[in-house]
This record gives C-alpha cells, structure tokens and sequence, in this order.
C-alpha cells in the first residue's frame, strides 16, 4: 500500500533508500537530457524538413523557452500538490511531448512539440526539492549532490546519445527511445515514491504572489539567488565565447571546444562530495570556496591571457575551466542544501526562486560576452567572469542577515 509521507519543519527524516536516490538521479538526467537531444540532430532535421540553418535553429531556442516557462510557472505547484503526483503527471506529458516529436510530420508541429518536451523537461527540477522533503536537514546536502549527479550526467550523455542513434537510425528513433525510457521510469516512480502531504494551503494565485514575499523575507534565499546568478554569468560568458576565441586564435573548429565540454564531467563526478561537505562543514563555508575557486580560476586565465598564442595556453586554459566548474557545482549543490533548509515548507518556490537567478545570470552572461568578445576580445570576457565571480565571493562572505518570517508565504 503507498505510504503517504508529510512535509514538515523537523529535521528528522527517515533515511532515503539508495535505490530511490538511484531513481530520482536518474529521472532528473533523463528529464533534463530532452532539452539537448535536439542539438546534435540539427542537421538532420534540416535535411528531412528542409530547413536552413535559422530556421532549424529555432527549435532549441524553443525547448529552451519551454523550460524558463516551466520554470515560473509549474515548479512551484510542488508546493502546493502531492510532489508524486506533480511528477508523475510530468513524466507522462513528457513521455507524450518526445512521442509527438518523433511523429511529427511537418515543422509546425515540430516546434509545437519542441515547447512542450521544453516545459515538461523542468520535472527535473521538481525531482531535486523531493529528494530534499524526503531527507534529513542534515545528510540534505549528501542526496542533493548525488541527484545533481543524475542530472549534470544527463545534460553530459544527451548529445552523446542523441548523435550516435540519430546516424545510425535517424533523429525520429532518438525520441522514440527517449519517450519510451521516459514512460518506463515514470512507471517505476509510481511504485516507488511516496504520496506526499502538502506543504502549502494557499490558492494557485496566491502561491505565485508568496514568492515575492519568501524572497522579500529570506534574506539566505536572496543572496543565494543572487550570488549563483553571478556565478552562472561567468560561466556563460566563458562557454558563450570560447568556441569563437578557439577558431580566431588556434583555428580549432567545434569538436575542440565540445572537448573542454568534458570539464563537466568533472563536475558530475564531484558533486556527490560537495554535498556532503557541505552536511560536514556548513554549505556557508562551501559557498566561499567555491566562489574562492571561481574567482581565482578566472583571474589565472587573466594573466595566463598575455601567452594566449603560446602551445602551453590551451592545456593551462583546460585545467582552469575543470577548476573553475568545480567552484560553481559546487557553489550551485551548497546554495540548493542552504535554501532548502532555509524554507522547508517552500522548497519547490524557493527552487524556482534560485533558477530564476540562475536563468537571469546564464541569460546576462551571455549577452554581455558576446558584445565584449565584438569590441574588446577574449580577455574582456575573462575580465567580465573575474569580475562578477569576485561580486559573488565579496556577497557570500557577507554576514547573514537575519530572517523574517512571514505566515503569508505558507
């Protein structure tokens, strides 16, 4: 018989079972791996459809607006309705979205479809606040980093998949699999996961007024959104730019920068150990050194700048960028376990909160890059990430303010 599990402000939590840690990773890789099969499939869909190149690259512009919908819109309904049944409810419309994709007969639909895998891909992002509600405050930090895993592995495995099966059988049986691992894994969750109580009472409308008084009356969920943001604006600023610095000055195409993508691996691998050093030591302290990382990784690639036409830059620029991916993992796995226990009867609307920073900082970053890169080059940039990875290490070694708490958040 389901169990139905109650979201309270107590600390105690039975322990999670690793197998359930296992499946909540891997659905938030699967979930979030839809938004990036497209990528690789460009060409293809192009020449199945035959579309050029603008026109084709509008389906992940798409997706991806899908997602910053989904974001706003459905994330914080987990705290509002059983987190078993949001999930659930998501799996299935995603499962659906990726089928309609793979029997999409023309372009119309396709984007169609294309939104629709994009706003229901953010039950990745639903899955990380229930691991968090199923989870002592205290061991918080260890399971978030273990689901981040699932999910930074996803974003990592998606392109990888997606290209080796759209050559080998084309981009429609990519979706195919994609909605049939999606429905088999939503199954599974509806075995597995618990029903949950509730955490709010509040009507749909006033749900979404109370973010802006849980932001107005957290101050560790404000700094957290905000330092992560400026994190996130250094780290799309440098990925934004490096494949155009990598073909002006070493005249390396694609594939060369999507190797530097393997600094993510790095990422994935660790950020079962930066949850738990943040249970260990305090996710206050794991923010510093993370932004300390950032930071100085960054100010390295400034003075490393003045050889940038030298053999040995691109292996020190290698080392910098695990380095540097490093810190903001682990910055983003320490600002997730300090909002959760910081709002544990608003998880899902804090979430949303913090990637609403995250999204604004991706966004900026990028458009700030890409006009220093125009004028001023490569080394504007790295200013640029210097520069706001040093503002959010000066914000984190802030002294915590004291919070206010509202009933009208609840």
């Amino acid at each position: 018989m389901m169990k139905s599990m109650h979201e309270t402000h107590n600390t105690q939590q039975p322990a999670i079972p690793g197998y359930l840690i296992f499946m909540l990773a891997l659905t938030a890789g699967m979930a979030v791996a839809s938004l990036y099969y497209c990528q690789p499939l460009l060409a293809l869909l192009g020449n199945d459809f035959h579309l050029n190149s603008a026109t084709v690259g509008t389906l992940p512009t798409l997706t991806q607006a899908g997602y910053a919908l989904g974001l706003m819109l459905l994330i914080p309904l987990g705290d509002k309705f059983d987190r078993r049944r949001v999930i659930l409810v998501k799996g299935l419309a995603l499962a659906a979205a990726l089928a309609f994709t793979a029997v999409s007969p023309g372009l119309a639909l396709l984007l169609v479809a294309s939104f629709i895998v994009g706003i229901t891909a953010t039950m990745a992002q639903d899955v990380i606040p229930t691991a968090a509600a199923m989870t002592d405050s205290r061991q918080r930090g260890r399971v978030v980093g273990q689901v981040m895993t699932g999910l930074l592995t996803g974003i990592l495995l998606s392109r990888v998949f997606s290209g080796f099966i759209g050559e080998w059988f084309g981009w429609r049986s990519v979706y195919l699999a994609a909605a049939a691992a999606m429905l088999l894994v939503t199954i599974l969750l509806w075995r597995a996961l618990p029903r949950f109580t509730p955490a709010s009472t509040l009507s749909v409308g006033q749900l979404y007024r109370s973010m802006f008084s849980l932001l107005a009356t957290h101050a560790k969920l404000q700094k957290a959104a905000v330092a992560q943001g400026l994190l996130n604006a250094a780290f799309s600023a440098f990925w934004s730019t490096l494949a155009l610095m990598l073909y002006q000055n070493f005249h390396l195409g694609s594939s060369a920068a999507g190797l530097f993508g393997l600094a993510g691996a790095v990422g994935a691998l660790t950020a079962p150990f930066f949850g738990k050093a943040a249970d260990r030591f305090g996710p206050q302290r794991m923010t510093r050194i993370g932004a300390l990382l950032t930071g100085v990784s960054f100010l390295l690639m400034l003075f490393a700048g003045s050889a940038i036409n030298t053999t040995w830059y691109l292996p020190i620029l290698a080392v910098l960028t695990v380095s540097f991916d490093m810190g903001v993992q682990m910055c983003l796995i320490s600002h997730q376990t300090i909002i959760y226990n910081t709002a544990p009867h608003a998880m899902s609307r804090a979430n949303a909160i913090l990637l609403a920073g995250v999204f604004i900082g991706m966004t900026s970053g990028s458009l700030v890059a890409s006009q220093l890169f125009s004028h001023w080059g490569w080394q504007a940039v790295i200013a640029f990430a210097t520069l706001v990875s040093t503002l959010a290490l000066l914000l984190r070694l802030l002294p915590e303010r004291r919070t206010m708490i509202s009933d009208s958040v609840i």
